[in-house]
C-alpha cells in the first residue's frame, strides 16, 4: 500500500505503531509540505528504488514457516491449527510476509517460494 499512496501524492507514510507525538509532527510537517517516513518504509521505498528485491532473510523463521505452508495450499485455519495459533495470528504472519516481500497476495507468495524452493515442486518430491 506504501507504494500506490506515495505514487498517489502521499508526503509521508507512518505505520499504525508510530507514537502519537511523531504522528503530530509528521502532520505539521505535511503542512510544511515535507516527507515523513517510518524507517521500515523508507528502506523498502530505497529497495524499490534501487531494484533490489528483498529476500528470504527478511522473514522471520516462522514467517518462513507459514510461507511454505501457504506454498502448500493451506489455507489461514490450517496453518493456526497446525501452529497451535490464533487465525488472527496467522493473518498478521501473512501480512507481514507479503510486505516484506513486496507481494500483494498469498498467489504470489505461493509461486514465490515455490520459485525460491522453499518448497519443492510435486514432481521434485
Amino acid at each position: 500500500m506504501v507504494f500506490p499512496a506515495i505514487k498517489a501524492g502521499a508526503l509521508s507514510y507512518l505505520l499504525k505503531s508510530t507514537p502519537p507525538d511523531e504522528v503530530i509532527e509528521a502532520v505539521r510537517a505535511a503542512a510544511r509540505r515535507e516527507a515523513r517516513l517510518h524507517p521500515r518504509v523508507a528502506k523498502r521505498l530505497m529497495q524499490e528504488v534501487s531494484g533490489d528485491k528483498p529476500s528470504l532473510d527478511a522473514l522471520t523463521t516462522r514467517e518462513l514457516e507459514v510461507l511454505k505452508l501457504i506454498a502448500q495450499g493451506l489455507a489461514n485455519r490450517e496453518i493456526a491449527a497446525h501452529f497451535v495459533l490464533s487465525e488472527k495470528t496467522i493473518k498478521t504472519h501473512v501480512s507481514n510476509i507479503l510486505s516484506k516481500l513486496q507481494l500483494t497476495d498469498r498467489t504470489q507468495a505461493a509461486i514465490y517460494a515455490l520459485r525460491q524452493r522453499v518448497v519443492p515442486l510435486e514432481a521434485e518430491e
